[in-house]
């Protein structure tokens, strides 16, 4: 008896530690790219352009408004879509922060056939994410993306 009372005594002063922890800056960058792949796999634009900054600009000249337009685009086309993260690289600087990653994106057909069980398409992409820290949270102001083993074909 004295033994598991010892262990239940043990056991409530280390649940004060473990509960404690504080989510780093970097930490919080991540959580919002997890929640992006999981709005698109669920198809929740609502949730997905929560974490996408009012003043995103990227390089191809996509603002807020297109980015949600080619999300929408995306979803009417594909009716399942997996996607698998890999290796979230992330640093903070201020109210500023950037996360590197790979993404594997798969879709499938709404039928119960063998081409509804295998991937129509499958595509792995290196993404260049900014973020800024707006009213305390990590919003997506820009983000780069190219398909990987694209950049060495003719």
């Amino acid at each position: 008896m004295k033994k598991i009372v010892s262990l239940i005594i043990l056991c409530l002063m280390l649940f004060p530690i473990s509960g404690c922890h504080k989510e780093s800056e970097p930490e919080k960058v991540k959580k919002v790219i997890r929640t992006l792949q999981k709005a698109a796999e669920e198809k929740d634009t609502r949730k997905f352009s929560a974490a996408i900054s009012r003043d995103y600009r990227d390089s191809r000249g996509n603002t807020f408004e297109s980015i949600r337009g080619l999300l929408i685009a995306y979803f009417y086309q594909y009716p399942k879509i997996s996607v698998y993260i890999t290796n979230i690289d992330a640093s903070v600087a201020d109210a500023s922060a950037q996360a590197a990653f790979r993404a594997v994106f798969t879709s499938r057909g709404a039928a119960e056939s063998a081409p509804a069980v295998l991937p129509e398409s499958l595509g792995v992409y290196a993404f260049d994410v900014a973020f800024k820290n707006e009213s305390g949270e990590w919003k997506v102001v820009s983000a780069e993306w190219e398909r990987v083993g694209d950049a060495d074909k003719p």
